[in-house]
């Protein structure tokens, strides 16, 4: 039923300007909306909804994530624009944070927004 249905996706934050200024500023998302509940942005076709929250505790896992082309230039970019990304003990990552998966099919970097959420990049075989 949802197969064809445009996928619309949820973040959730306790100060929506600084929010706004990372998704938009920080990460280049495009933005379509504010109200008094959240703050739209939109990445390719998929809208996001930064719901205002009063409080919440972050995830300790991965909420959101992009595919890109080329993990590594993308990640030179968001390290120049001051994102620090996540080190994982149990994770063997290179010097710009990224993880490979054994089989090579795929490389991932997390790092996290204002609010403490945990996002990733990654790139695909």
């Amino acid at each position: 039923m949802l197969a064809q249905a445009d996928l619309l996706a949820f973040i959730p934050t306790v100060d929506a300007e600084i929010a706004r200024r990372f998704y938009v500023d920080t990460l280049g998302l495009t933005f379509v909306s504010d109200d008094e509940f959240a703050i739209t942005i939109r990445t390719g076709k998929t809208d996001i909804l930064i719901s205002r929250m009063d409080a919440f505790n972050p995830s300790p896992f991965t909420i959101l994530g992009w595919k890109v082309p080329d993990i590594e230039a993308t990640a030179s970019q968001f390290a120049a624009a001051g994102i620090t990304f996540e080190r994982y003990p149990f994770l063997e990552q290179d010097a710009n944070g990224i993880w490979s998966a054994p089989d090579g099919a795929a490389k991932v970097a997390w790092f996290k927004d204002p609010d403490g959420n945990i996002l990733s990049i990654s790139q695909h075989a």
